[in-house]
């Protein structure tokens, strides 16, 4: 399900019952397009998530962890400036659709009572957040500035008069009306009539429209189902559909036409739905927001020895003719009086294979003794050049499997990470530090800690910088270390010397999450004890090399 007008409609009452009469006590902006208000109310502090993410956007009370960026953006201050402290009257939705007004009552610099209002407009990438003045009507600031170059009808600009987004020529499904029975009677085909709900009804998503057309197309009394389906989203049933393929969905209700090959999983609220929900997808999504400068400096760098591999290889498949050169530099040697002054080409008796004269390229602006020198010189520079040409190829080879290990890092990463793989790369030199102190020491973050049922703890490197520091700081020499097979991969520790084998295979699965191969079905995984787990001199960061390992197989996991 999509974040539809239905979906808004209860997400809106759960937040009222929640936060109505609530103070904002501290407002955040970890990400670009998203903003975190506490809000303290009936005693208890609630992360309320506004997000204008193009690809996520939605608004929810979230549990998951966010890090605050060193410097707050321009939009924060102003939020901070104006609401913060203030109190949440009432949160309402606007007709049915996904806009959602959060009004404010707060004090101005003279102690004057003062109303604002907090819009967030859950609409793909034309979602926003926008703070307006009331009593003028005058936009205060917006996340997203939208100039009349982009959106000649509405300007989303500080000063600018707000103006609401065009009403769609559509029912509110929430005021009484006479279309569903119509509707209903006419259509029996129940993906026609899917299709006429969504063109019927304001905010109606596809899985809201099946799902009520489901209903409407089983029951004799239509106004009454009609009018059951509506009280629904005020009393939800928060749903997380997972299907035989992984895919997952979410609606504010269970689907009454059930499939047997999908899982459904209830939730006390929607808030904590979304947050399963999204918990993988937003945090890649965020990590590639944050990470948009490293991913374009490691695909260049990444696509320059690529070319060179080509270029080396080109240059070692040449390397195959120097035996040819030594060949026509001996012949000539042995046949010096034969060749006259003057000539471009000869052919001669090839002492190799006696029955194939071969043909011999000469210059005729040298001698006979230097034609064949210059053929020796061609064979000793192709000679000498198969290993510095080997030598780079080793070298670039290890820079390719580097750098793709860095990609995979933080295709699996979160946002947090992006810092510490910032901080590596500035290191190896792929990108200039602008820090004046350069002598202050960055510490680098703890990884992440699970525990097996039986109790034992599980540490898991996150970056490269965790990786070295978990495996040569952290773990003690006897204690279990693991890692996917000949792919990239997050650096485990078992934190015991003789783990079960329930816990060996936990472990196992969560180094298979936490690599490239998350995705795959069968995912080889080595371990072996932190004692033998070495890293040569001057290798790159994240880069081991060990023995005597065995091989587990499992399916990525990260729930133990």
């Amino acid at each position: 399900m999509s974040f539809d007008g239905f979906f808004t409609h209860a997400m809106v009452h759960e937040l009222n019952q929640l936060l109505a009469t609530g103070r904002i006590a501290k407002i955040h902006q970890p990400y670009p397009a998203e903003v975190i208000l506490i809000i303290r109310a009936n005693r208890h502090n609630y992360s309320v998530l506004l997000s204008a993410n193009p690809t996520y956007p939605r608004i929810q009370i979230t549990e998951i962890p966010f890090k605050n960026p060193k410097v707050p953006t321009k939009f924060a201050m102003t939020l901070r400036k104006y609401i913060e402290g203030a109190i949440i009257n009432s949160i309402e939705q606007v007709d049915n659709d996904r806009i959602v007004r959060f009004n404010i009552s707060t004090r101005d610099e003279l102690g004057d009572e003062q109303n604002l209002i907090l819009i967030s407009e859950i609409m793909s990438r034309h979602s926003n957040i926008t703070l307006v003045n009331t009593s003028t009507n005058k936009i205060i600031d917006a996340v997203k500035h939208v100039g009349s170059d982009q959106n000649r009808y509405r300007l989303l600009l500080p000063g600018a008069t707000f103006i609401m987004p065009p009403k769609q020529d559509k029912l509110n499904p929430f005021i009484a009306n006479q279309a569903y029975a119509q509707l209903a009677q006419k259509i029996d085909d129940q993906d026609e009539l899917t299709k006429q709900l969504q063109q019927t009804y304001q905010g109606m998503g596809t899985d809201s429209a099946r799902e009520l057309a489901y209903q409407l197309l089983h029951t004799e009394n239509v106004a009454n189902q009609y009018q059951a389906f509506l009280r629904s989203f005020d009393q939800p049933t928060p749903t997380l559909a997972v299907s035989a393929m992984q895919k997952m969905s979410f609606t504010a209700f269970k689907p009454a036409d059930i499939s047997a090959t999908t899982e459904y999983k209830n939730f006390a609220t929607l808030s904590a739905l979304l947050d399963a929900y999204y918990a993988d997808k937003s945090q890649q999504d965020r990590t590639k927001q944050l990470a948009g400068g490293l991913i374009r400096i490691i695909h260049n760098e990444l696509k320059k020895n690529k070319t060179k591999v080509k270029k080396l290889q080109a240059t070692l498949q040449d390397t195959h003719q120097a035996d040819e050169f030594r060949i026509r530099g001996e012949i000539l040697t042995t046949y010096l009086r034969e060749i006259k002054p003057g000539m471009n080409e000869i052919t001669l008796a090839n002492f190799y294979d006696e029955n194939k004269p071969i043909k011999i390229n000469l210059s005729d602006q040298l001698t006979p003794s230097q034609n064949a020198q210059c053929y020796f010189t061609k064979y000793q520079k192709l000679k000498n050049a198969v290993s510095h040409v080997k030598e780079q190829l080793a070298i670039t080879t290890t820079e390719i499997n580097y750098l793709e290990n860095i990609q995979a890092q933080i295709e699996i990463g979160n946002p947090a990470d992006t810092e510490e793989i910032k901080l590596e790369l500035q290191q190896q030199g792929y990108i200039h530090s602008h820090s004046k102190n350069k002598k202050k020491k960055e510490t680098v973050s703890k990884p992440e800690e699970f525990t097996a049922v039986d109790g034992t703890k599980i540490l898991v490197g996150k970056n490269n910088l965790q990786n070295d520091r978990l495996t040569f700081k952290i773990a003690n020499k006897n204690d279990i270390w693991l890692h996917v097979k000949d792919i990239p991969g997050s650096h485990v520790v078992i934190r015991s010397a003789s783990p079960s084998d329930e816990t060996l295979l936990e472990a196992a699965k969560l180094a298979a999450y936490f690599s490239k191969g998350r995705n795959s079905a069968n995912v080889p995984v080595d371990y072996v004890p932190i004692k033998k787990v070495k890293k040569p001199n001057g290798s790159k960061p994240g880069f081991v090399i060990f023995e005597g390992q065995s091989t587990l197989y499992v399916t990525p996991d990260v729930k133990i």
